[in-house]
Order: structure tokens, then sequence, then C-alpha cells
């Protein structure tokens, strides 16, 4: 019977998926060393060259760490949400899909997340909250732009985590940074601070008041501030193709 259009794999890609089956089973923990390549490569009777492309294929998606040298071996992994925009990123520019529709995908994700912080959020989730928001009011967004964008995915990432689902939490830990506008050159102003505190002020309240759908409103409200911005002062990156972003460890080039 002939295999689906799109199914073939090759021996690489099978070797790539039962290892990656071998890692789970065994729950080997990031860090942990796995096995030489020897041992791999009589256990599946496979090439060096094969065995080899196997790993990197597992390499490139952060589930192994071949390190080489005295001290180094087949390292265990842990795959990174930076890793995933990196993929995400590349599908969205060879497809051509442009910019707004990223930051129309966050504000669908953004607002059901601070439902869920607000229902489910813990009492150090809010005083994480309210940390982050006095870090940020004391900075300077004009003279340290990254300080300014680090804290703001310090708050949203709290509130994605407070909700307590982590396929959500990886969603937008991948859009956020497909998102956030630094990379197609989007800076924010000593008044877009000022805006982005009191956002941040009003779904903190919300969540203390456990009141999800205040919680939800305030954060479309906020998240669709990103768009404004861009339509009122990017308006060239609304139909911009997503940028590709680099690879965590290594440039585009």
């Amino acid at each position: 019977m002939k295999a689906a259009a799109g199914a073939y794999r090759s021996k690489a890609q099978h070797v790539a998926h039962l290892l990656l089956d071998r890692i789970v089973a065994a729950r080997l923990k990031p860090g942990s060393s796995f096995a030489t390549e020897a041992e791999l490569r009589s256990q599946f009777s496979v090439s060096r060259p094969t065995l080899r492309e196997s790993l990197r294929i597992l390499e490139s998606q952060g589930v192994l760490d071949v390190r080489p040298g005295p001290g180094g071996g087949i390292i265990v992994g842990k795959p990174s949400a930076d890793l995933l925009a990196h993929g995400l990123s590349v599908f969205l520019r060879m497809h051509e899909v442009p910019f707004i529709t990223v930051l129309k995908a966050r504000e669908v994700i953004e607002p059901a997340l601070a439902y869920e912080a607000a229902l489910n959020g813990s009492e150090a989730d809010f005083a994480a909250l309210e940390a982050s928001i006095e870090r940020m009011k004391a900075l300077d967004a004009q003279r340290d732009q990254e300080a300014f964008l680090e804290e703001n995915r310090v708050f949203h990432g709290v509130i994605a985590r407070a909700g307590g689902n982590q396929v959500l939490e990886v969603f937008w830990h991948t859009i956020s940074i497909l998102a956030t506008g630094e990379h197609h050159g989007i800076r924010y102003s000593v008044g877009n601070q000022a805006h982005v505190v009191g956002a941040h002020r009003h779904i903190l309240d919300a969540c203390r008041g456990r009141d999800g759908d205040a919680a939800s409103a305030a954060m479309e409200e906020h998240v669709t501030g990103l768009e404004n911005l861009v339509r009122n002062r990017y308006q060239h990156l609304l139909n911009h193709a997503t940028s590709v972003l680099a690879r965590p460890g290594r440039s585009i080039a």
C-alpha cells in the first residue's frame, strides 16, 4: 500500500523519532547524559552519517545538545519557547503572513489568559504583578527600551503562568516574541510607558477582584493598544511579512 503524500520519512528521521521516544520513555531530565554514538549506532544498526543526521534533527529541536571534545557527549536538552518562535517565524515568513495577523492572534490569546489568571492566580502571582508594575514605573523607557520591554514581558509572563493552562502559556510565549515589534523597529515613548503602566494596574486590580470578565476586557483593551500604535506610527508594518527571528545561539544570514 502506497504511503500517503507527505508521510515519507527518511531513515534519519525515523531514527530521530525512535530516539525521542526513548528519551521520553526513560523520563530523562535536561542535562542528563544520553548515550555514546557507538552505542546508538550498534543499537539501531545505522551508519555514522545517518545517526549524526538523526542527532542534528533532535539538536535543531532543542531535544539534544551534542557537545564535542573531552567532557562532551550527547546531552538531553530542553526545547525553549525561543526555538519554537524561530520555527513559527520561518513558517509565517515563508507563507507571507503579515505582521498585523500576528498582532491579531495575540489579541485573542492574552484576554483568555487574563480571564484564567483572575480565576486561578495565587496571591504570590498577584504580588509578582505588583512588583513588576513598580519596577516599570521606575524605568526610563526612552533611555532603556530593552529594560522596558523585558519588564513588560515579565508582567505578561506572570499572567500567562497564573492562568494554569500550560498550552496557552506556551502559545503566549511564542506569539509574544513575534508580536512585540522590537525586531520591526517599534519603539515606545514616555507616553506609551505611562499608558502601559496604567493598563497593567487595571488588569491586576481585576485579577485581585477575581473578576475574569473585567480582567479579560482590560487585557483586550491593553493589547489592542499595540495594534493602534502600529496603525498610527508604523503603518508600513501592517502588511509587512513577519520577520524571521534569530535561532537561539545562532544568527540569521
